[in-house]
């Protein structure tokens, strides 16, 4: 539900600026291409919901390291997009550095670790963001920067609302405990997912999707900082440690690119 609102709520603060701004919905090609956006979006945004629901957010956060290089593989696959040597190295140490996240985990660093629920929830939600980054760039060159960002919170907010009812979600009881919770939070993280999706949609205009993609790596700290301050989350050096090293990683991107 948190998904639906966030998406719809976008779009709406979106529709007085279209006026002002404009919108290509006039494009066969960018119409397909949005469709499968917003679907991809709603359901890896559905799965990220569940993860956090039931992971460390010291440990959920820093797993997103995975999503550059599955968008370093899509991004050759579908964009022709190639990374030089020092991006592949700074991959490369995003890689290493979530080792040490993960093996603060009861499993370990292993294959046993896909058998946590939310672990296997973060590497779906990883998969289906990544695709749908691949498509927002493909969105983006065919339209721009702010077209791509109104139709991710239009078509995520339909494919959401799909996902809610073939889930059979209880909508009046979501609604109901919506209403318990502190609207001004629900008013931030709609101003932080707005800033992120169209910065995002930025920098994706301007780098390689599996660069920008790494480069949020630098994320992995707060969440572990805020997992232990806020959530009481234990490990929390090793975690640290790993997210650093994922840093140096994100920095090397940055400076070579």
């Amino acid at each position: 539900m948190i998904s639906f609102l966030t998406y719809f709520l976008l779009f709406l603060v979106c529709i007085p600026l279209i006026f002002s701004n404009g919108y290509a919905i006039n494009n066969k090609e960018f119409l397909i291409y949005s469709t499968f956006m917003g679907i991809c979006g709603a359901i890896g945004n559905s799965f990220l919901v569940k993860s956090l629901k039931k992971g460390d957010l010291s440990v959920i956060g820093p797993i997103n390291s995975y999503k550059s290089i599955i968008g370093l593989v899509l991004g050759i696959i579908f964009l022709k997009e190639y990374p030089n040597l020092l991006g592949v190295a700074g991959m490369a140490l995003i890689f290493f550095g979530s080792y040490f996240v993960l093996d603060t985990t009861e499993e370990k660093f292993t294959f046993k670790l896909l058998k946590n629920k939310e672990i296997q929830y973060r590497f779906l939600s990883l998969l289906f963001c990544s695709i749908e980054a691949i498509i927002i760039k493909k969105v983006i060159l065919i339209s721009s920067v702010w077209d791509a960002f109104v139709s991710w919170c239009f078509f995520g907010a339909i494919f959401s609302a799909v996902l809610l009812i073939l889930g059979k979600v209880d909508i009046q009881t979501e609604v109901n405990t919506l209403k318990t919770r502190n609207s001004t939070n629900i008013a931030k993280l709609v101003v932080c997912m707005g800033i992120m999706q169209y910065t995002t949609n930025y920098v994706f205009a301007h780098m390689n999707v599996g660069y920008a993609l790494s480069l949020f790596q630098l994320s992995s700290v707060l969440s572990i900082i805020f997992g232990y301050k806020i959530f009481k989350e234990t490990n929390i050096i090793p975690r640290l440690t790993g997210s650093i090293i994922m840093v140096a990683g994100a920095v090397i991107i940055i400076l070579f690119n």
